[in-house]
């Protein structure tokens, strides 16, 4: 039995060759395709994070609605400070500064400065419950199609800006508004 084994015939190594070529250039497909494509995706992240940068020099233009349905537009706002902050109903950190910027608010209204609020990302009836949660009665309003947002480069929320008089972005603050002394020293820079 044995010997019949050894008589069967082999197929000779040229006729191997093109078997195992092409099972190599399969794999090397299967293992470049994904390393292309991660190679792509780590470059259009690593290029939109340095290309998008938040706003800073002079402020983007905006014009947005309140829940109200007043119209505002930053072109209303020239001679004024501005602090515009951007927050949502659902962003616990916005919650942490609500009151805080609320009660500068009433102190500073009728000092020159002014405060927007722009609802990003939220739902109306759940950003209308925040603002009367706080009992916010500075102008505010969703930034529809996120629009602003995207203009002012912002990452996620609270994100507040701080405009001077002339326009000009004088400070940025990340995050929420820790503290009374902390706003202070950002509206004591836009003061008119």
């Amino acid at each position: 039995m044995a010997e019949l084994t050894d008589l069967q015939p082999q197929p000779a190594a040229a006729e191997r060759a093109p078997v195992s070529r092409a099972m190599r250039i399969w794999q090397a497909v299967f293992i470049i395709v994904p390393l292309l494509f991660v190679g792509l995706l780590a470059f259009r992240l690593w290029d939109t994070n340095t290309t998008e940068h938040r706003a800073s020099g002079l402020a983007p233009e905006f014009t947005f609605t309140t829940f109200d349905g007043e119209t505002i537009s930053s072109a209303d706002l020239l001679g004024k400070g501005v602090v515009l902050n951007f927050w949502a109903s659902w962003c616990d950190p916005c919650r942490e500064e609500a009151t805080l910027l609320e009660m500068t608010w009433r102190r500073e209204k009728d000092n020159g400065i002014i405060f927007i609020g722009l609802d990003y990302l939220d739902q109306e009836p759940a950003a209308l419950a925040y603002l009367a949660e706080f009992d916010v009665t500075y102008p505010n309003g969703p930034d529809l199609q996120s629009r602003a947002a995207r203009r002012y480069g912002i990452k996620g929320v609270p994100e507040t800006f701080f405009i001077a008089p002339t326009g000009e972005i004088v400070g940025t603050v990340i995050g929420p508004i820790v503290s009374q002394r902390q706003l202070d020293e950002y509206l004591d820079r836009i003061r008119p």
